[in-house]
C-alpha cells in the first residue's frame, strides 16, 4: 500500500511550498505527523469543487492542512467551521489557513468535538461536506451527527479506514483502532441513509453521499 501511495503521490501531486510549510510547523510544534497524505488533499480539493460545496464542517484540525485542501476546494465563495479539541492546534491552524488567504473563511470551534456537534444540531446548523479525521472511538458518532446536520446530497468524507491496511490485511500489524474501523466501514457500507464507497488512497478514505 505505502508503495502505491507513494506512486500516486509522485505522479500526480507538485512540490506544494505552502502545504511543505504547514508540515514543518507541525513537526516544529511537536505534534504528531498525521496530516491525509497528499494525494488524500488533493481528492478532498477536487470533491469539494466537484461538488460545489460551500459550507464544510471538519472534525479534526491539527495544524490546517486539511483545512487548507478543503479551502482550495471552494476558493473564495465557501466557509469552512473546523472543529479540534487542542486549543493551541487550532490556533497554529488558524496561523497556517490565514497564511494562505483562507483567514477570513474560516471558524475554529475547541473543546469536545461532540460537544460542538450537538450544539450545532441544536443552532439548526447545515453543512453540505463532511471530513471526519479524529480519534477513532467516536467514529461512528461523528457520523451520526453529520447525517442530522447535513443537506440532502451532501458528501461525508473519513480517513483513516484503513487503519495501515490492517483492516484487510492480516500480516499487517494492527492498529489500535483495526477493530473500530472495520466495524465503522460495515456501518457506512450498510447505513440505510448513505451511499458509500472506501478508496484506498492514503490511510483510506470513504465517501458517503446522503440520500435525498
Amino acid at each position: 500500500m505505502k508503495q502505491i501511495n507513494s506512486y500516486i503521490d509522485s505522479v500526480f501531486n507538485n512540490q506544494d511550498d505552502l502545504l511543505e510549510e504547514v508540515i514543518s510547523s507541525i513537526k516544529e510544534n511537536g505534534m504528531p505527523s498525521i496530516s491525509v497524505s497528499p494525494s488524500s488533499g488533493k481528492l478532498l480539493t477536487m470533491l469539494i469543487s466537484i461538488s460545489g460545496a460551500k459550507n464544510v464542517l471538519e472534525i479534526g484540525a491539527l495544524g490546517g492542512y486539511s483545512g487548507i485542501c478543503l479551502a482550495r476546494g471552494f476558493g473564495k465563495e465557501g466557509k469552512l467551521t473546523s472543529l479540534e479539541l487542542e486549543e493551541r492546534y487550532a490556533k497554529l491552524a488558524q496561523s497556517n489557513l490565514s497564511k494562505t488567504g483562507f483567514g477570513d473563511q474560516v471558524s475554529y470551534i475547541t473543546g469536545a468535538a461532540l460537544q460542538s456537534l450537538e450544539k450545532l444540531v441544536n443552532d439548526n446548523k447545515r453543512f453540505d461536506f463532511f471530513f471526519i479525521d479524529a480519534d477513532k472511538d467516536n467514529y461512528e458518532n461523528y457520523l451520526h451527527y453529520c447525517i442530522k446536520l447535513a443537506e440532502s446530497g451532501s458528501l461525508i468524507i473519513s480517513d483513516n479506514v484503513l487503519a495501515g491496511g490492517s483492516v484487510a490485511d492480516q500480516s499487517a500489524k494492527p492498529k489500535q483502532y483495526t477493530e473500530l474501523m472495520k466495524k465503522f466501514n460495515e456501518t457506512v457500507a450498510n447505513h440505510p441513509q448513505l451511499e458509500s464507497l472506501l478508496i484506498p488512497i492514503g490511510d483510506g478514505l470513504t465517501i458517503s453521499k446522503v440520500k435525498k
